[in-house]
């Protein structure tokens, strides 16, 4: 692959070139192109407007800017703002009114917890900063005493524990604490390519660490996105997006720390309280940044055995998993859609066809 093939793509999954780039790389330039960028959600994110006045962009950009720091003061768990006063309130077993925002996105939090069956759970906040995993920064040292593990597992917590009158909620578990890092970018990303669309733009890219929304095209081409080969430092693959399409990855190969030989990434199974290590990497092809964000780490938890029927209940159709052993398994929506970069896949993909979705009627009322 030539230097100038990889400026063509944006990368799916982390940054793969200069961090000039921010995990987005150029492709031949239109026109006109503003750019934004700025570190919320633990990561980078790049807003790119294309075929704009620069006038018009950089005001579109800057409002986009100033909303994404605002909801990151709001839905950080572990910095002062409102969701580390509400994770405050549910361990006093008190009530708190929230922002209708927030609000909104703590619905949908439980809506795709329970269509999960509970492999993605926004509840289990106080586990992951028993792992460490709450800062921007590696973990360092020893993984947490058994002990602390088993204690919180058995408590159970869970976003379902919440309970809404309005915009009030409360929780009937104490062992609740919230933490949204697994699906606020998507929402993010998700508010903001509306705010976009409505605001007139045609053709933008979003990209969050290389978690990607697109709007419009790319000069008349689709935009092409590069998904990270997770076990060596280039891209296995690529997907075009269509207008209004989005592509997530969740992966264990950089919010990691490692003691005794033995990995410990940063995507937790909540009903076990340890990291998963089967599953390295999922992308997930959607056309809601909030669902394919959550709908990724669930994949993840979820395993070889139990992936399909859990893709198939969050409604996600286009997906792309790789286990640690290398293997690669996709469904024939992502698989129509996945091209190999290079030589080719650095293994084949083995086709898996989705089952039918199982309808649960407590999901269905949330």
């Amino acid at each position: 692959m030539t230097p100038l093939q990889v400026r063509r793509w944006v990368i799916a999954g982390g940054l793969l070139v200069s961090a000039l780039y921010f995990g987005a790389v150029r492709a031949a330039q239109p026109e006109r192109e503003f750019r934004e960028t700025l570190y919320v959600f633990g990561t980078l994110v790049e807003l790119v407007l294309y075929g704009e006045d620069e006038v018009s962009a950089a005001a579109v950009t800057a409002e986009a800017g100033r909303e994404l720091q605002q909801r990151h003061r709001d839905w950080h768990a572990w910095q002062p703002g409102e969701l580390e006063d509400l994770n405050a309130a549910l361990a006093a077993g008190e009530s708190m009114e929230v922002d209708p925002r927030l609000a909104e996105l703590l619905r949908e939090g439980q809506r795709l917890s329970c269509l999960s069956g509970g492999r993605f759970d926004p509840g289990i906040g106080a586990l992951v900063e028993l792992w460490g995993f709450h800062q921007d920064t590696r973990p360092e040292g020893a993984p947490p005493a058994t002990e602390e593990i088993e204690a919180l597992r058995a408590a159970h917590p869970s976003i379902m524990a919440l309970h809404f009158d309005g915009t009030r909620i409360t929780s009937t578990d104490r062992s609740v604490q919230l933490d949204l890092g697994g699906f606020a970018k998507g929402a993010a990303l998700d508010r903001i390519g509306a705010k976009f669309l409505a605001q007139g733009a045609e053709n933008a890219v979003l990209n969050a660490g290389g978690d990607v929304n697109v709007i419009g095209s790319h000069g008349g081409r689709p935009w092409r996105v590069a998904i990270r080969d997770p076990f060596v430092w280039s891209a296995m693959g690529s997907v075009d997006l269509q207008p209004g399409e989005v592509l997530y990855t969740s992966g264990n190969y950089e919010r990691y720390f490692e003691q005794g030989g033995q990995r410990f990434a940063h995507i937790l199974d909540p009903r076990t309280g340890y990291p998963v290590a089967e599953i390295v990497s999922v992308s997930v092809l959607d056309t809601r940044g909030t669902r394919a964000d959550a709908a990724a780490t669930a994949l993840a938890v979820a395993g070889r055995a139990d992936w399909p029927q859990v893709a198939a209940d969050m409604g996600v159709s286009a997906v792309l998993l790789i286990a640690g052993d290398g293997s690669l398994y996709a469904t024939p929506e992502m698989l129509a859609r996945l091209r190999p970069v290079g030589g080719g896949f650095p293994a084949e993909p083995q086709v898996v066809p989705l089952p039918a979705a199982v309808p649960d009627p407590a999901c269905a009322a949330l």
